[in-house]
């Protein structure tokens, strides 16, 4: 028992353990929220107010975001503390790439939304 508590006895070393547990718990909570808008996106075009491409780049986010999870999951199990980092970098790279294109994708929507309707269209 007492090697299960301290598996990794550098003190960095559980930092990024920490870190790989909340890119795991966050990445797959956005998994949710960008399939949660496609829907709200799909509503919004059924009723006709607009009809967008964010609801298929929310698609590839939410990939995404599951690849991170996924390796960050991965990075967790791992015995080997060097692929640990390996993998943590790769998810942690993955996770703001994913985040940075969340929020280009709320300004496209917002704009798309905002966005006065063009004369002759509909």
């Amino acid at each position: 028992m007492e090697g299960e508590t301290n598996r990794y006895p550098d003190p960095d070393t559980h930092l990024e353990q920490d870190i790989c547990i909340h890119i795991f718990t966050v990445s797959s909570a956005m998994v949710g929220v960008c399939l949660t808008v496609i829907g709200l996106i799909r509503v919004v075009i059924t009723l006709g107010r607009a009809d967008t491409l964010a609801d298929d780049l929310l698609a590839g986010d939410a990939l995404l975001f599951l690849i991170s999870c996924l390796l960050s999951y991965w990075a967790l199990r791992s015995r080997s503390l060097r692929r640990m980092h390996r993998l943590e970098k790769i998810a942690d790279g993955i996770f703001i790439l994913a985040m940075i294109g969340m929020v280009i994708i709320c300004a496209l929507i917002t704009y798309t939304i905002s966005a006065p309707a063009r004369p002759g269209a509909g």
